[in-house]
């Protein structure tokens, strides 16, 4: 035992002294000094993870509101709608639009640039803002699509802010279960005419209410998988629309998709990528809907559940988040008149927010399409 202490006084001599403070570091020339508490610093601004918690670090403004948005205009809308009691299988999507914004903590105007693009939308000519969520009845799904109608008549029908490029402001919806998409289809006719629907999605989603819930009763039979066939019969949607990315099965075998068919549809089936690629999808879908006014609709399970777990309706084979990320920036220069990704239900989503994340750069994608193409009447 001796020697190994002559052996720790020899070898380290200092660790035996007084116990004292780290002494300050040093630094290189031009280098900032450590600060403290009584140095001037930024407390306000230049963190992505302080205030309210909006789309891309977005400004909020309550676009409901008279009042609000009394002198605040607005070019691009994010609009929450949480709504999950219109499902077939697994509910949980009224909280996608707050899973949506978390998975989008990271990006802002200053970290936007792509590298695919070389844009930024958020530092381009729209003034876009987060509206937040809707206050949608969670008790009476008329009461609370009602809601969700007029809440869309209202902030579209607002001046925007930059009327040289449009009229009316255009509106990202964040779902909520897919029967969000009737309201926002509704308050786009309203503006902009009838639209051609691209639609992204394992399910076909044009189902006859009679088929699908309206033998239970008229209520039950506008859902998730009918309201497309609703938008038809109301005349919303042209019959130029596309389907992108169906795999899902049928419930009857020839009747689901002849009725599809009669409600202006055609499709590019998920495995239609293996034959023909991103190029060729983007060919279709750009042939089909021509110069016409577009609204796009992403169902986040287009992608495959290995990219996107967490949402009601998951259905194996389906497209990663990079191909359908190079889908959609391949769209630019469509009339695109407004959008959402809907069917986020984050309870399912793993630890590392893969749905969430996915859902949040898609937005992205939309917003670029819109602020690289401005749509006026």
């Amino acid at each position: 035992m001796m020697y190994f202490w002559h052996y720790v006084f020899m070898v380290f001599p200092t660790c035996l002294g007084a116990w004292e403070f780290p002494r300050q570091p040093g630094f290189v020339p031009g280098q900032k000094p450590m600060l403290g508490i009584h140095d001037n610093v930024d407390i306000v601004t230049n963190s992505q993870f302080n205030g309210l918690t909006t789309y891309a670090n977005l400004p909020y403004l309550n676009c409901l509101s008279d009042d609000e948005t009394e002198g605040k205009k607005y070019d691009i809308a994010i609009l929450g709608a949480p709504f999950d009691t219109g499902v077939t299988a697994r509910p949980g999507a009224r909280y996608g639009p707050r899973g949506i914004r978390i998975g989008s903590e990271r990006q802002g105007a200053d970290m936007a640039w792509s590298v695919y693009t070389g844009r930024n939308p958020l530092k381009s000519w729209a003034t876009i803002v987060d509206c937040g969520d809707v206050p949608l009845t969670w008790l009476d799904n008329n009461v609370a699509l009602a809601q969700l109608d007029k809440a869309h008549t209202v902030v579209s029908g607002r001046k925007a802010s930059n009327t040289s490029y449009s009229t009316h402001p255009r509106i990202i919806t964040l779902g909520g279960d897919h029967t969000t998409t009737l309201s926002a289809l509704r308050s786009t006719y309203k503006r902009w005419g009838a639209v051609s629907v691209i639609h992204f999605d394992s399910h076909i989603d044009t189902w006859d209410p009679a088929v699908l819930g309206g033998g239970i009763s008229d209520y039950a039979g506008l859902n998730h998988g009918t309201f497309l066939h609703i938008a038809h019969e109301e005349g919303l949607i042209r019959n130029t629309s596309v389907h992108a990315g169906i795999r899902a099965p049928l419930v009857r075998r020839k009747g689901d998709m002849r009725n599809d068919v009669r409600c202006g549809f055609s499709t590019v089936k998920a495995r239609d990528l293996d034959k023909i690629g991103t190029a060729g999808i983007i060919s279709q879908i750009k042939e089909r809907v021509g110069d016409s006014k577009v609204y796009i609709s992403v169902d986040i399970d287009v992608l495959d559940p290995a990219f996107a777990p967490a949402t009601g309706t998951p259905e194996p084979g389906g497209w990663s988040s990079r191909e359908l990320l190079t889908i959609l920036d391949g769209l630019n220069g469509l009339n695109i008149v407004g959008g959402d990704v809907v069917e986020v239900s984050p309870i399912y989503d793993t630890s590392g927010l893969t749905t969430a994340l996915a859902a949040a750069e898609i937005v992205l994608s939309l917003v670029e399409l819109m602020v690289e193409n401005p749509v006026s009447h």
